[in-house]
């Protein structure tokens, strides 16, 4: 008889059927006892009353993987309003031990540290299911909103012959007897893939060898990034960020039923960063936002706007990358910005320089280690912005989580390599 999942049981009444998945929970009482199975799709209860099935059941342990055959039967007290009865199960395989912490709960209570530790174990858990089925559906969310924009996806070399944004915050490795790196940031060649398409944009790992020991910060994650040409500036990259984010969004509300998303105003609210350090109460000559200042932006955002996101433009040169195109008329601020959500600063991005002579400016006639990049534009590039989006952390943020680990699956951090 052909498996089926546990959600598909109520299109089944009264029908043998056979599902598949984990012992998630064992109540054996004196007269008949109940087996919690768990599979991809969710959990079904089977009921037992034969003597020696309740025997078998006592040995099993949580976290044997079952096969059962059983009638579909109506009950409105059990999940899905049915369960099924007059079973036969058959361990597929049994678990050596118990798991280190109790998966049937509605929240682990192992500290997070312990969770890592087991991560096998510990994404097994509705909580951290639900945190990778967001990813999911938020990755699917962004894919389709700029598919239906004529968007083309790209994938672009994760081994680097030099940094992207600084060379003290790159992993070095040995690549064939030359040096090389781990790649943190697609930029380069999603900018250079501007002159192939016009609009690209990719979804994979970056790394950063930040030694950041904070709930925000990963060593890995994966980089959601957008570049698009013919723009005029900075504001038609924000236009298309909002789209994506509602996008998102409503991807998440989609798969996730119980999830309350935030609505992506029409609008998103949009600061300059002289006035952001106003509002934060910040001294004038910072250089950029502290975490305080952007809780108060965030604070502001809603109080002033109703908002849960809110842009901040303008940043300061001297804290962009070199290839930032500066502001018209304020040389030492630029066309960039940085999407606040909730607080926390979630995406960044802006204009970029699109003129052969203004990277020569930038680099001060050094192009070494960027010679094949700076290429592209001698050979006519058109203006052109983007943006990049942390997952994890926009993930945890929709979620309330307190830690990116929370949502990410197996992180790396400053001191996990493992699992």
């Amino acid at each position: 008889m052909q498996r089926i999942l546990s959600s598909e049981l109520p299109a089944h009444p009264c029908s043998t059927v056979t599902v598949a998945g984990w012992v998630h929970r064992r109540r054996v009482l004196k007269a008949v006892a109940f087996l919690i199975l768990r599979d991809r799709a969710g959990l079904v209860q089977i009921v037992v009353t034969d003597p020696d099935l309740r025997q078998q059941l006592e040995q099993l342990t949580e976290e044997t993987v079952v096969e059962v055959t059983g009638r579909v039967t109506i009950n409105s007290a059990a999940p899905l309003g049915v369960e099924i009865t007059d079973p036969s199960v058959r361990a597929l395989s049994a678990a050596a031990a118990p798991p280190p912490f109790d998966l049937y709960r509605p929240l682990l209570t192992a500290n997070l540290p312990t969770q890592l530790d087991h991560a096998s174990v510990a994404l097994r858990h509705a909580t951290r299911r639900r945190a990778v089925t967001a990813a999911a559906a938020a990755a699917q969310g962004f894919r389709a909103t700029l598919d239906a924009r004529g968007f083309t996806e790209i994938f672009t070399p994760k081994i680097v012959a030099s940094a992207t944004e600084s060379g003290a915050n790159v992993f070095g490795i040995d690549y064939f007897g030359s040096p090389a790196y781990l790649a943190q940031s697609p930029q380069f060649y999603k900018q250079l893939m501007v002159g192939v398409f016009e609009q690209v944009y990719e979804v994979g790992p970056v790394f950063r060898a930040e030694p950041h020991d904070t709930a925000r910060h990963l060593a890995q994650y994966t980089s959601l990034d957008v570049e698009l040409g013919f723009i005029d500036d900075h504001r038609d990259v924000m236009a298309v960020l909002r789209d994506v984010v509602a996008g998102m969004t409503d991807a998440v509300a989609d798969r996730l039923t119980g999830v309350k998303v935030p609505e992506v105003p029409a609008e998103i609210p949009a600061v300059h960063f002289t006035t952001a350090l106003e509002i934060a109460g910040a001294p004038d000559d910072e250089p950029d936002l502290a975490p305080a200042h952007e809780r108060a932006l965030g604070e502001w955002a809603v109080r002033e706007h109703g908002s849960d996101f809110v842009f901040v433009t303008g940043y300061p040169m001297r804290k962009r990358p070199f290839y930032t195109h500066p502001e018209p008329g304020r040389p030492t601020h630029s066309n960039s910005f940085d999407l606040l959500f909730r607080g926390l600063e979630m995406v960044t991005g802006g204009q970029r320089l699109h003129e052969y002579a203004d990277y020569v400016a930038a680099l001060n006639g050094d192009l070494t280690g960027v010679e094949t990049y700076v290429e592209a534009f001698r050979h006519g590039m058109p203006p052109h912005g983007g943006f990049a989006i942390g997952l994890e952390r926009f993930v945890a943020r929709l979620l309330g989580a307190t830690n990116v680990r929370e949502v990410a699956v197996f992180p790396r951090d400053l001191h996990r390599l493992t699992p």
